[in-house]
């Protein structure tokens, strides 16, 4: 360090001695501060593997459970039946309107477990992709046949609209199947009357957008952005009257996130609502096609 002409030699020294006891006080602070930081960093790590402990039970607990009930859901389905089947002898009409009701009931409650469990599934990160190549027809033919049953007969028609332009799909038909089966459901059971109609078109080169469109009791703007969280339900006389968990809507989201894409959906209250989901038409790295 070069001697200042303006200091004396004691100012000199004086000046380096409050130098360094400055700097010996900031290496004490900083000490001080990295010390903090480091307990703060021992904090986090202990409260996130706190919660990773409590999602990991949470998720086992909705696993054991669901896997519980399904046997005693089984058996009073297979009892109702062979009541329905007259296998024991015949049943008044109030007697089969009461098995009806205990059988609707007993399929309410599988179709509840079977949400959890795949909540659970997700959650523990056990839920795999298995992408394959299929055709929008199959997959359109057999949602139709499934539903064919709730529709036949009632005020609502159910309408697939047939694919134009669109090629075989690379992804998990499966888990896509699901989400589709979901949002039909779900404009079947808010809409009285009118129709449910399922789409497909190409949203641009890569992806494919999938809606289902009903003329249903619709859904006010400020409920939109809950619609996809875990046990979110409409408030609505309808709601009232048809239970469920109120997972539905939220595995559709974690299934099209599995597969690549989002799901989204516009609604009028009065007028009715479109739920769609857009995925990429090839999930992953396109195998040597089967030709």
């Amino acid at each position: 360090m070069a001697e200042s002409p303006n200091l004396t030699p004691d100012e000199q020294a004086t000046l380096i001695a409050q130098l360094q006891s400055e700097a010996s006080a900031l290496r004490d602070e900083l000490d001080e501060t990295n010390q903090g930081v480091l307990a703060l960093y021992a904090e986090l790590d202990e409260q996130a593997e706190q919660l990773r402990q409590a999602s990991d039970l949470k998720s086992r607990f909705l696993s054991y459970m669901s896997h519980e009930f399904r046997t005693p859901l089984g058996s009073i389905l297979s009892i109702t039946g062979l009541l329905t089947d007259e296998l024991d002898g015949p049943l008044s009409p109030e007697q089969h309107k009461q098995v009806a009701f205990v059988s609707g009931a007993a399929r309410e409650l599988s179709d509840m477990v079977d949400d959890l469990l795949d909540l659970a599934k997700i959650e523990a990160g056990r839920i795999s992709i298995s992408p394959a190549w299929f055709d929008m027809l199959d997959l359109f033919a057999a949602l139709r046949g499934m539903f064919r049953p709730i529709v036949d007969g009632s005020a609502v028609d159910l309408i697939f609209e047939e694919p134009v332009g669109i090629p075989r799909l690379y992804t998990d038909d499966k888990k896509l199947a699901q989400i589709l089966r979901n949002f039909i459901s779900n404009s079947l059971k808010f809409t009285t009357r009118g129709e449910v109609r399922v789409s497909a078109q190409l949203e641009n080169k890569d992806h494919v957008r999938f809606a289902v469109s009903d003329t249903g009791i619709g859904i006010a703007p400020e409920l939109h952005g809950a619609l996809f969280e875990d046990f979110s339900q409409v408030d609505s006389p309808l709601q009232k009257r048809l239970r469920g968990t109120g997972l539905g809507l939220s595995l559709c989201k974690r299934f099209a996130a599995l597969l690549g894409g989002e799901v989204g959906v516009q609604s009028t209250p009065g007028t009715g609502s479109t739920f769609f989901v857009i995925i990429p038409l090839a999930i992953a790295v396109e195998p040597a096609d089967e030709t």
